[in-house]
């Protein structure tokens, strides 16, 4: 899954596509790279990123999904939001998938819409909002506490007759530095709910603030930790760099031959 922000401010490449010509050059350099899916972010979920209104991130969100098709009409599209009003629209436009980093907490509209969509849902573990996640990391088991979290969730969503669901334990969301280690650590817990797993780490804080470096040379790190996610079972892995993901993925399946 390859990233494309569409934002001013997310953590690593906000900025760099808001204009129509740059964010269709960037999701083809995705697909020429390897991406199976290019996901659209219209709202920077950093740490104590700004709130925008819902028009300004159904604004962004929504051009860029036709934008998009409108040079790949072929492309999956799944769309970062947790807003039940932007997915609507953005599913209504040609987007595939929904991808939601508040598991359906932040509005409580999403799951039914979700399950009106009929589309593939994401469903990501995080606490309080991204302008106060760093307030929210106290934990007696987090392992057990984002399974906990997972399997009412399922439950929830089944009952409204959503079952293409994938789970995100949420890297970088409400979570401290070494809880996200632990939380890799302990990654094959999560197939208890036998679902499949996305694991976003790309050049997140957990990488640079350990290697002492800033998010632009995260790369390596990135990859490292990619490849032990994969090792792990991660059926996804969404990236900002999907040329070296998709390597470490050819690499480790010809090891694993």
């Amino acid at each position: 899954m390859g990233i494309l922000n569409v934002t001013p401010d997310s953590f690593y490449d906000g900025g760099r596509y808001t204009a129509t010509e740059a964010l269709q050059k960037q999701a083809l350099q995705l697909l020429s790279d390897g991406a199976d899916i290019i996901d659209i972010g219209g709202y920077s979920s950093r740490p104590g990123a700004d709130d925008i209104s819902v028009d300004e991130e159904m604004e962004r969100t929504c051009r860029a999904v036709e934008s998009v098709l409108q040079v790949v009409p072929e492309a999956i599209l799944s769309v970062d939001t947790f807003r039940s009003a932007v997915a609507r629209e953005a599913v209504k436009l040609g987007a595939s998938m929904i991808n939601d980093i508040s598991g359906g907490t932040l509005d409580e509209q999403m799951f039914a819409t979700v399950a009106a969509l009929k589309v593939p849902y994401i469903l990501m573990h995080m606490r309080g909002t991204p302008q106060t996640m760093t307030q929210h990391t106290d934990y007696d088991n987090l392992a057990h506490e984002v399974l906990d979290f997972f399997a009412e969730r399922l439950k929830t969503l089944r009952e409204l007759g959503v079952h293409d669901v994938i789970l995100d334990p949420g890297f970088g969301f409400a979570k401290t530095v070494e809880q996200n280690f632990e939380l890799l650590r302990r990654m094959e817990e999560l197939h208890l709910l036998q679902r499949p797993l996305l694991i976003g780490l790309s050049r997140k804080s957990m990488i640079w603030r350990t290697l002492a470096i800033e998010p632009q040379y995260a790369l390596n790190g990135t990859t490292v930790l990619n490849t032990i996610a994969l090792q792990k079972g991660a059926a996804i892995l969404r990236v900002h760099d999907v040329a070296p993901a998709r390597e470490a993925i050819t690499l480790l399946k010809q090891l694993q031959a």
